[in-house]
């Protein structure tokens, strides 16, 4: 064995797709990705990455693209215009989601399955047309985003009024990401494309901890860690998960999270 430790934590060469990539946990992954040598298509609605991508001068290793995730006709549009440019990509990761933020009680019957299926099926079709692609090449890998509360419910006494309690159409679709995962592993196991997730945990955007420093308090508290995270510590684990360094790790839910789903 050689003496020579390869670098594989880098993400050289690759093309990655970020979709949510304009987004507060985006904008952090994109960044990330793009140090370690990824090139990266920025993908989110309307103008928001050629926006994000001008602002933070990210260009010409970032490149902006839009898409609506909840259209399932301009998914496959998409991927196949964005392949004939580009070329099949290394990684997908996939941030977007769905939420009404309203209570139980107000929640209607249409709502829910509107949220769900900007989170879970939009989910799914990007995930398929994008692995089947990478699939047919021989290698890939995708990073789908659930939360902690696909896995735990919140905590109320976290929620005082004004902040209403983390919906629960969020929660069922972010616990379906979970088991999304484990079956596109297995189902592209064998073709060497790998799919695993991340369950964020506490990560409130800047302006929600400028406006409400009380809640933003009570979130620390029900961490071990005693506070909330940084996106650059997702970001960090999004490009762990895509590169060589997690190359047998497939099917799992890395939880990002301060120890929250530990209590």
């Amino acid at each position: 064995m050689s003496k020579e430790i390869t670098p594989i934590f880098h993400l050289r060469n690759k093309l990655i797709w970020v979709v949510g990539g304009a987004g507060y946990l985006g904008q952090a992954t994109v960044i990330v990705l793009k140090n370690a040598g990824a090139k990266v298509i920025c993908i989110d609605l309307e103008d928001r990455a050629a926006a994000f991508v001008q602002s933070a001068a990210l260009d010409p290793d970032v490149i902006p693209a839009t898409l609506d995730v909840r259209d399932g006709a301009a998914i496959q549009r998409f991927v196949t215009e964005q392949i004939k440019q580009h070329g099949v990509p290394d990684g997908l990761v996939n941030l977007t989601f769905g939420s009404t933020s309203k209570k139980l009680e107000d929640l209607s019957e249409k709502e829910f399955d509107e949220v769900n299926h900007t989170g879970l099926t939009a989910t799914f079709l990007l995930a398929r047309e994008a692995g089947t692609q990478m699939a047919k090449r021989g290698s890939g890998s995708i990073v789908l985003f659930s939360s902690m509360y696909g896995l735990v419910s919140p905590h109320p006494e976290a929620y005082e009024a004004p902040m209403n309690k983390n919906p629960i159409e969020y929660g069922v679709g972010k616990a379906g990401i979970i088991q999304m995962t484990r079956y596109l592993a297995v189902h592209w196991g064998k073709m060497n494309v790998r799919c695993n997730c991340i369950s964020p945990g506490p990560f409130p955007h800047p302006a929600v901890q400028s406006d409400n420093p009380a809640f933003i308090e009570r979130l620390a508290q029900q961490s071990p860690m005693g506070r909330v995270g940084k996106a650059e510590e997702v970001a960090g684990s999004v490009a762990f998960l895509l590169s060589e360094s997690a190359s047998y790790i497939t099917g799992h839910n890395l939880c990002v999270d301060g120890g929250w789903t530990s209590w």
